[in-house]
């Protein structure tokens, strides 16, 4: 009868074959005489019985369910294995290690933004961490009706939220739109408290939530790239030229995310030429008598672009007065 006696034997133990898994239920709820619990390191063993705990077992080892377990069970300590009496109860692995889990939104997200009428349409990336916290909420609210519990599960649950949460925090305190990746911090440590109280109440916290980058349309790129560019060459009426010569090459195409964000860029950019060609055309009509040469003769290089001049009243490149 030696030969046989463990012959039902099994092992209760998780492989942890699938990654990113929060919490996994041991399947066969019978459990032999000689069986035996493993559990390894960054996991914990918890045995119910009826839906109730009897135990949890947080230190990895090789046990003897009939002496080493058994014993510490609340309402099982005296059950005795026979030949045709199994331990029916459930053993539930929980991960104790924190995961880290990338999260990016699904669809654009429009802000509000002065003089976008429909908004400013952006996108954001980032990461965050997550990790079994409480043991009875997780089987009162999850481990009842689910076998496992994965990171997945737990972005698919924020994601849901994630458009409101960052709508909210956008919004507050009045931050600039068009430069969102300077307050990155404060706004991801509000979302990060807002998303770890509601996974709390599945037993489950949020720590170290970040926004990686904010992504704006690509034509909104385009114009930050050229606004750059216009304080470094140091000339409006220079950089506006280029700017519609570039309107009219293109043909005018573009989005209308593209269309709105130029028309009002390009009202700008308008105001502050004109603006400046007026004071300009003043500034130069008091100054011709000043920079007329003798005998009347004009300078021989435009003083506003540079470009060599031919004896005419009116630069041939800017059209600058010359005299």
């Amino acid at each position: 009868m030696g030969l046989f006696k463990n012959q039902f034997a099994n092992l209760v133990e998780w492989n942890e074959n699938g990654a990113g898994v929060l919490f996994y239920k041991w399947q066969n709820q019978e459990i032999k005489k000689g069986s035996r619990l493993i559990i390894r390191p960054g996991q914990d063993a918890i045995f119910l019985y009826n839906g109730r705990v009897e135990g949890i077992f947080e230190d990895d080892g090789d046990y003897d369910i009939e002496s080493e377990i058994i014993p510490f069970l609340t309402t099982l300590k005296s059950f005795k294995f026979g030949f045709n009496t199994p331990l029916r109860a459930e053993v539930l692995f929980i991960n104790t290690k924190e995961l880290l889990v990338k999260w990016g939104t699904k669809n654009a997200i429009n802000l509000q933004a002065p003089g976008l009428p429909g908004g400013m349409p952006i996108r954001a990336f980032g990461t965050f961490n997550c990790r079994v916290v409480e043991h009875d909420v997780i089987i009162e609210k999850l481990a009842g009706i689910r076998q496992t519990y994965t990171v997945e599960d737990v972005k698919e649950r924020i994601i849901a939220s994630l458009d409101q949460l960052l709508m909210s925090w956008i919004s507050k305190e009045g931050r600039d739109m068009f430069n969102l990746q300077a307050d990155a911090a404060n706004i991801a440590r509000g979302i990060g408290s807002d998303l770890d109280m509601d996974m709390r109440k599945l037993g489950i916290g949020i720590s170290d939530f970040t926004i990686e980058s904010f992504s704006y349309p690509e034509e909104v790129k385009k114009m930050q790239e050229k606004a750059a560019a216009q304080s470094m060459i140091g000339d409006v009426d220079r950089y506006t030229q280029i700017s519609a010569a570039d309107g009219i090459a293109q043909g005018g195409h573009g989005s209308a995310a593209a269309d709105m964000v130029g028309l009002q860029m390009g009202m700008a950019l308008g105001q502050q030429m004109v603006s400046q060609m007026t004071s300009g055309a003043a500034g130069q009509s008091q100054a011709a008598p000043q920079g007329a040469g003798r005998n009347g003769a004009g300078p021989k290089f435009c003083p506003n672009c540079g470009t060599p001049t031919t004896g005419t009243k009116f630069c041939g490149n800017c059209g600058n007065q010359l005299y």
